[in-house]
């Protein structure tokens, strides 16, 4: 059923007041403040319409009303006032972000830090190389009893792996499965080495010794590092001063789940789903049941040499979502322009995924 304009103006003032204020909104409020040419008892009615249709919800009897994660979501999506940066927030970022760029954990250490002082949320800034694939396999027979795996990897860098046999083989076996892999393994992403591509390899060079399996297993083993991202959290604590998170479990719950590297890598990849580049998961939208009650803002970058980055916070459902998404699309923005070119190479993506938690100290500088 589509909102009539009133109930449109309606929702987004309690959505608004909301998001200022943490307390539910009454219709003596939304009166106020929605500049609606009708009576007060007209606006309770269109409140509790609003609560019937799952936009809004009363936590107590006597109390106003509060947004539902539905509710949010057509404010995001069709109420809310795409918000602009003044001159100055916008000459801010440039100044914080200029000089910052050489590293690429400095890189994410400021980019962090920015995020969070910002929008006064945690912050997840986040490197994501580009798929690897490898462009040659080289096997070195040894002896019957050891080969060596060389893979030439699409990032140009050599991964190698020497192999001990409880059986004996012959060097004809070894060139036989180097010319496979060349033929069939190359080019391709880890995803793609499925168990019925590897027992058609199996079967191609009559491998009933489970050489294949070995091999393919190391590729795929070092498919999956080349595409590891290094990732950088800030300003968890920030947390703490939301009404929402005044409840020690529930603020050390999250701040836990965000400062695991496996769970910031469960966050969704948004490169070029959006026009503005920016990604909004309100509630129940989050993969996790820790963020079920959580929103969180994404905004995806440029970085150069075919690597991607995403800036992030998570918060509350009340979130000034507007503020947020101008704030990060900025960021992201200005990033693109810096690095996009290509000049920061990032180096060591290959490597594990680091985490870093950003503490702020008493002068609310950041040290890590």
């Amino acid at each position: 059923m589509a909102l009539s304009d009133r109930k449109k103006k309606i929702l987004a003032a309690v959505v608004e007041e909301y998001i200022r204020t943490a307390e539910p909104v009454g219709s003596k409020t939304v009166a106020q403040t929605a500049n609606l040419s009708c009576s007060s008892a007209t606006i309770r009615n269109e409140l509790a319409e609003l609560a019937g249709m799952g936009y809004l919800e009363q936590p107590h009897t006597s109390a106003g009303r509060v947004p539902t994660p539905q509710g949010y979501r057509i404010y995001v999506n069709e109420l809310m006032e795409r918000q602009k940066l003044s001159l100055e927030e916008t000459e801010a970022i440039n100044r914080s972000l200029s000089g910052k760029l050489s590293e690429l954990d400095q890189l994410l250490s400021s980019v962090g830090s920015l995020a969070a002082s910002m929008t006064n949320y945690p912050a997840m800034a986040i490197a994501a190389p580009p798929a690897a694939t490898i462009k040659r396999f080289d096997l070195i027979y040894i002896d019957a009893n050891t080969f060596i795996i060389v893979a030439m990897m699409s990032n140009d860098t050599v991964r190698n792996k020497l192999v001990h046999l409880p059986v004996s083989v012959g060097q004809d076996m070894i060139a036989r499965l180097s010319a496979v892999f060349n033929a069939n393994f190359t080019g391709i992403t880890e995803d793609k080495i499925s168990p019925l591509a590897i027992r058609a390899a199996e079967r191609a060079v009559d491998d009933t010794m489970g050489l294949t399996g070995v091999i393919a297993s190391f590729a795929i083993e070092i498919l999956s590092e080349a595409r590891t991202a290094e990732t950088c959290v800030t300003g968890a604590n920030r947390l703490l001063s939301q009404p929402e998170f005044q409840d020690p479990a529930k603020a050390h719950a999250l701040m836990s789940y965000i400062s695991d590297a496996e769970h910031i890598k469960e966050l969704p990849e948004v490169y070029g789903e959006a026009e503005d580049g920016v990604k909004v998961l309100i509630g129940p939208e989050n993969v996790a049941e820790e963020l079920k009650d959580s929103s969180v803002v994404l905004a995806s970058y440029d970085m150069g040499d075919n690597t991607k980055g995403l800036i992030g916070v998570v918060g509350p459902t009340r979130m000034d979502y507007s503020t947020v998404a101008a704030k990060l699309g900025l960021i992201a923005r200005a990033l693109s322009e810096r690095l996009g070119s290509g000049a920061l190479p990032p180096r060591g993506l290959d490597n594990k995924l680091i985490i870093k938690e950003l503490k702020e100290d008493s002068n609310g500088q950041h040290e890590q």
